[in-house]
């Protein structure tokens, strides 16, 4: 049996959209189970967001520190963005959001895993890059706003990040997530190994 997640699609009998908000919308589908019964399933619709853990040359990763309401935290995260165009090309979505955020441009890219971040309530789609060869960009800083004005960056070892993340003091999706990657990746077949940064992405398709 291989364990691989395979694409599939109940029948929708009905379907609206109650909320749409800026940047995400939320949508109710009555959808038809496998007994023939029909239940209504509200989920939040998603444009699909990009991450960056950026790896520099001494086993430090870019983070930054960013309130967040809805959790009522100040959570340290990795560099993240939504995809703001449809077929928006990931990676040059990522690049945007590494030198927005951090300042910060990368030789090397590749990615470290997709995932899915809450399945059962929202269709958002992650796609998570290494990026390795970091150096200062080029030019004036992003201007940024509301919460992103608040922003802390660091660099922080690797190792006290898997640290913190066992420890339950780091809660970020995306940190977790990518941390956790990095490690499995270098105990397995290496960083070198991981898929090129343009592999495709069936959540969501793009031009290369």
């Amino acid at each position: 049996m291989t364990i691989k997640d395979a694409p599939e699609e109940w029948e929708v009998r009905a379907t609206g959209t109650p909320f749409v908000g800026n940047k995400t919308s939320v949508r109710t589908d009555d959808v038809v189970m496998p007994d023939g019964t029909v239940v209504h399933r509200d989920y939040q619709v998603h444009p699909g967001s990009v991450a960056v853990l950026a790896l520099d040359d001494a086993d430090r990763v870019v983070v930054l520190r960013q309130y967040r309401h809805p959790v009522r935290h100040k959570l340290w995260e990795i560099p993240a963005g939504l995809l703001d165009v449809p077929g928006e090309n990931p990676l040059h979505a990522a690049q945007r959001e590494l030198y927005e955020e951090a300042h910060v441009k990368a030789e090397d890219w590749r990615v470290l895993t997709d995932v899915y971040t809450t399945p059962g309530g929202c269709d958002e789609a992650v796609r998570i890059f290494l990026a390795r060869g970091l150096s200062e960009a080029e030019g004036e800083r992003f201007e940024v706003e509301d919460e992103e004005a608040d922003m802390e960056l660091a660099r922080v070892p690797a190792e006290e990040l898997v640290r913190g993340v066992l420890a339950g003091e780091l809660h970020n999706n995306c940190l977790v997530v990518g941390v956790l990657s990095l490690v499995a990746a270098r105990a397995g077949d290496g960083l070198d190994a991981l898929r090129p940064a343009q592999s495709p992405w069936p959540a969501r398709p793009f031009e290369a």
